[in-house]
């Protein structure tokens, strides 16, 4: 369609598009990582355990010729006996049901009933699915990727289907373009510099959460969360907060301080050093450990932690 200005002449429409993707897959097949090269900011926490993502997190790459707004999504996993769990699924499926263009993200070579239970999540919505097929890099016999790919596709319609690997950067220009051009022609949503919509504060509390994930072992990590009590910018340019990392017993409490507090200063410093980075200023981090009995389970402490639908 064109439009005439008061000369009479014909002026071409624009072809700028905006719109919202989903980032959906099982959890660890690497979404936080492909939303992070997608934007080309590290925004979204990473760490090697399952169920590291547990909000949905706005990430917004903009262009001369389009704003696209990728929602990374937890991983929505079977289970979820806890409230917790039950949260991170209710924001995983309400995700993919507010979108402009569905991306399913799994692990080149396997497709669980994890995968498949998303899948079938996704068939009942009216956006364009498309398949990115991630982590083809450390797919060591190609040959048995071919033949797993063709049984899948036999059996699973999507729009499109790209291989990638997101911690390489590779296949990620295809799969903008790809994604693009099923986006609505609109305005951008948001300003060129803006990445997301999220606040300093969470980013905060999230960079606190990532190092949890990643120094604690075995299942206390998912036993932790952080509230952010304090987050002000002083005179001197210096971001000052103030974090309390929940946990659900006292035992664990003293594995998170660790021997003469060497656990608890080794996560502050790396949390901190991340801050620096995203925030593009200095940041003083003071950290407390704190018990709150069975807050996993507990509806009214997952909304004061920020657990919400």
């Amino acid at each position: 369609m064109n439009i005439s200005d008061p000369t009479g002449s014909e002026l071409p429409e624009s072809d700028f598009r905006c719109g919202t993707v989903a980032l959906a897959g099982r959890p660890n097949v690497g979404k936080s990582t492909l939303l992070n090269a997608l934007i080309g900011v590290r925004l979204s926490i990473v760490s090697p355990r399952p169920q590291t993502t547990r909000h949905r997190i706005l990430g917004i790459a903009s262009s001369d010729d389009a704003q696209i707004l990728y929602v990374d999504t937890p991983g929505l996993h079977k289970g979820g006996k806890r409230a917790m769990n039950r949260s991170i699924n209710r924001v995983a499926r309400s995700a993919i049901s507010e979108v402009d263009v569905l991306v399913q993200v799994i692990e080149a070579g396997r497709w669980t009933e994890e995968d498949q239970g998303l899948y079938q999540a996704m068939e009942g919505q009216d956006a364009p699915r498309l398949l990115v097929v991630n982590k083809v890099d450390l797919a060591k016999d190609k040959t048995i990727l071919l033949p797993f790919m063709s049984k899948l596709l036999e059996e699973h319609s999507y729009a499109e289907v790209y291989y990638v690997s997101a911690l390489k950067n590779k296949g990620l220009k295809e799969l903008v373009a790809g994604i693009r051009q099923r986006l609505p022609q609109q305005a951008a949503i948001f300003g060129e510099d803006e990445v997301t919509d999220r606040s300093e504060r969470f980013l905060a509390a999230e960079l606190v959460r990532e190092q949890l994930m990643r120094r604690l072992d075995q299942e206390l990590p998912y036993a932790t969360t952080v509230e952010i009590e304090q987050f002000q910018d002083r005179p001197d340019g210096v971001a000052e907060i103030h974090a309390v990392i929940w946990v659900e017993r006292d035992g664990q409490k003293a594995i998170v301080i660790g021997q003469g507090g060497a656990q608890l200063k080794a996560i502050g410093t790396a949390a901190r050093w991340h801050m620096e980075k995203l925030f593009e200023r200095k940041v003083f981090l003071k950290l407390w450990v704190k018990v709150r009995e069975g807050w996993v389970d507990d509806e009214n402490a997952l909304k004061k932690f920020g657990y919400t639908d």
